[in-house]
């Protein structure tokens, strides 16, 4: 083994060896915001948009890939509504008093999926339960030297029932289709 090569070696094992670092990126919560939408005696649409979304975005030790960990404020959401904007903050629907935050930590995701689009799995909590998610990046142009001009869209659809929202059956569809716009920034340090 020549020097340089076990020089490598020895760098390459100090590094995975670091200790997990604080993110790199962190959500603009200015700049991003869920929507969300359900069918109403299937003839309608009730949606509303999350104006208060956070969290971070941090880099494999090799820069390949990424983890996304954001929180939703449950109760930032803008409706048409006053009515029903109370109605979804709700027991029987997000149970905001209760649950004030919906988190959502992915798996990790290549960097490469940022620009081409692709499956975005990993664990959804609503309501007290985490289940596994899968959602839709959607192909964006996202230059993480320049964190301020990345924004990645995601959609994807969960059964409201499997986080214990099992009211007006009859009247609500089950599919809630959900939608994310999240600007990254450089995290305060």
């Amino acid at each position: 083994m020549t020097l340089p090569f076990a020089s490598a070696c020895l760098l390459l094992m100090l590094l995975m060896m670091q200790p997990a670092q604080a993110a790199d990126y962190r959500i603009d919560p200015a700049r991003s915001h869920a929507d969300f939408g359900v069918k109403l005696f299937w003839l309608s649409q009730i949606s509303g948009r999350f104006e208060e979304i956070d969290g971070d975005v941090t880099l494999s030790a090799l820069h390949d890939t990424a983890i996304v960990d954001a929180r939703i404020t449950v109760d930032s959401i803008h409706m048409g509504s006053d009515r029903v904007r109370r109605w979804v903050l709700a027991p029987e629907f997000f149970d905001a008093s209760r649950f004030p935050s919906i988190h959502f930590v992915s798996e990790p995701i290549s960097l490469d999926m940022l620009e081409k689009g692709g499956d975005l799995d990993g664990t959804l909590t609503l309501r007290g339960v985490t289940k596994p998610a899968r959602f839709e990046v959607l192909p964006s142009h996202c230059p993480l030297a320049s964190p301020q001009q990345c924004v990645i869209s995601v959609r994807g659809t969960i059964q409201r029932s499997d986080f214990g929202m099992s009211g007006h059956r009859t009247a609500i569809s089950d599919q809630v289709q959900l939608g994310m716009m999240i600007s990254l920034d450089y995290p305060k340090r």
